[in-house]
């Protein structure tokens, strides 16, 4: 299909993260708290997108984007992206640092791309799409973004790796050492240390117990 060309599309490399937004009911006779940036630049995504279905040839209803759609969208935004990707031909390919410009293109950095998706599935629900239906979690969209991430990876030599998921592992110990001397008359040390030489009565007075607890929190 022919992507649009006068879509307007704002930078997705200037979106915020998920910021909270003020839940406290205004003063009486005060204006209301402004949204956060987060919600302001999904707004804009949002707008964007919307624009580039009315400009699109032919023109595309919401309700007929597909998770292809929203490809196209993608590499459409790719003409306004700040991040050099190497070509395989290029002499600096996979260098992180290269020591001078070279003529390969622009394109949108994945992890911009990544957030976009983000932004523009929240909002596609937001507006009254159907979790089921919606065309910016579609499995062809995460394989693109996955493609776009290990190819960017291996051009621009910058691996994105996964955060590994830490496991806290918490071991409380209680003792508790029950002792019946005062009944047996038998010292407490006596009871504590396992004293070998006790009486036949004093032997079985005292019991120890150790309880363990085990925590595992993975996060």
């Amino acid at each position: 299909m022919d992507s649009a060309s006068g879509a307007g599309a704002s930078d997705p490399n200037s979106g915020e993260g998920p910021s909270a937004t003020g839940s406290a009911p205004a003063a009486e006779g005060s204006s209301p708290l402004p949204p956060s940036r987060y919600e302001s630049q999904k707004r804009r995504d949002w707008n964007t997108f919307l624009q580039y279905l009315k400009n699109h040839k032919p023109p595309l209803a919401l309700s007929r984007c597909s998770g292809a759609h929203v490809i196209e969208f993608l590499k459409y935004l790719d003409q306004f992206g700040k991040t050099k990707v190497h070509i395989s031909g290029c002499p600096y390919f996979g260098h992180p640092n290269p020591p001078s410009p070279c003529a390969c293109p622009l394109k949108q950095a994945w992890g911009s791309l990544d957030a976009l998706i983000g932004r523009l599935r929240a909002a596609f629900e937001e507006n009254g799409g159907r979790p089921d239906s919606n065309p910016f979690g579609a499995r062809p969209v995460r394989i693109y973004l996955r493609e776009v991430r290990e190819g960017q990876a291996k051009a621009r030599g910058i691996p994105y790796e996964k955060k590994k998921r830490k496991r806290h592992t918490v071991t409380a110990t209680t003792s508790v050492v029950a002792a019946s001397a005062a009944q047996e008359n038998v010292p407490a040390k006596a009871i504590q240390g396992g004293d070998a030489g006790g009486s036949g009565e004093g032997s079985g007075s005292g019991v120890a117990q150790t309880t363990t607890t085990t925590t595992t929190t993975t996060v």
